[in-house]
């Protein structure tokens, strides 16, 4: 494709995406397993349901804990793949396709949006199980084109905070912002033997992600960037950042006056929470 027609592309793309009434909510979305993706489950079920809930969206961006990247990128394909990034799973979870589109001339705006960074447009990576799994479930037609944000590893929470900040104005064209990981994720001290008895948590991972719900009402942003001073609890429930940094994300992105709202709050398997988040 030329320069001219993809610059074609960007103009149409923009004018489409006019300044809405109201602002696009923003989801931070607890994924868990990747079963999840194709289970009629609780949770999936309330994604189906949460899809009903809030406007249809023009695009659908997600900033999924399993593209944890050097340097930040966006898919910027027309069709991105869908990646099974995961093992041991059952044939079925390996033969799921979403073909929703991408949105060449959404990620070159997203793009041009932010100043933190140089964001790489990718034709690599496609949709990892992060963003398929819930989107699946929320938009079964795989008719609403579908972008990936990646998440840079080298970069610290603060840094991640102030670049979400820049994608802001998407929320005032319609575009559905995800953050797709687990307040809670210590898969090194799953309960794999209590997976199926509902609610087990450990006492410190319910603990913790009490304290993540309570500091998340209270718009207290800072001491979540600083989710390491926060004891250990916190160092337990986030032994390595990539699945709570989707969570800073939304939070950056958070409006004033947007209300909060929590949905899918459980444990799974004791070390692990699927609490959720919507913001507006």
């Amino acid at each position: 494709m030329s320069s001219i027609d993809t610059l074609n592309r960007f103009k149409r793309f923009t004018d489409d995406l006019a300044i809405q009434e109201h602002l696009m909510p923003v989801l931070f979305v607890g994924h868990g397993s990747p079963m999840n993706g194709i289970e009629d489950n609780e949770f999936s079920r309330r994604w189906t349901a949460m899809a009903s809930e809030i406007p249809t969206p023009k695009a659908v961006l997600v900033v999924s804990a399993h593209w944890f990247t050097k340097g930040t990128h966006i898919t910027a394909m027309d069709f991105p793949k869908t990646i099974h990034d995961f093992g041991g799973f059952p044939k079925e979870l390996f033969e799921v396709q979403y073909p929703a589109p991408g949105n060449p001339a959404l990620a070159i705006e997203t793009a041009s949006l932010i100043h933190t960074t140089t964001v790489d447009l990718s034709h690599d990576w496609g949709l990892d199980h992060g963003t398929w799994s819930i989107v699946r479930h929320m938009y079964p037609k795989a008719n609403i084109p579908v972008l990936q944000l990646s998440i840079d590893y080298t970069k610290d929470a603060k840094y991640h905070y102030e670049l979400a900040k820049e994608m802001y104005e998407l929320r005032k064209k319609g575009v559905l912002i995800i953050g797709s990981g687990n307040l809670v994720h210590n898969l090194r001290m799953v309960a794999w033997d209590k997976l199926d008895e509902p609610e087990y948590g450990y006492d410190w991972a319910k603990q913790i992600n009490q304290k993540f719900k309570d500091l998340i009402s209270n718009n207290d942003h800072e001491k979540l960037i600083q989710y390491q001073n926060l004891g250990k609890e916190a160092l337990l429930a986030i032994p390595t950042p990539e699945h709570y940094l989707p969570l800073i994300y939304t939070l950056a992105l958070k409006e004033k006056n947007d209300s909060v709202s929590f949905f899918n709050d459980k444990a799974v398997g004791g070390s692990l929470t699927m609490t959720s988040v919507k913001f507006g």
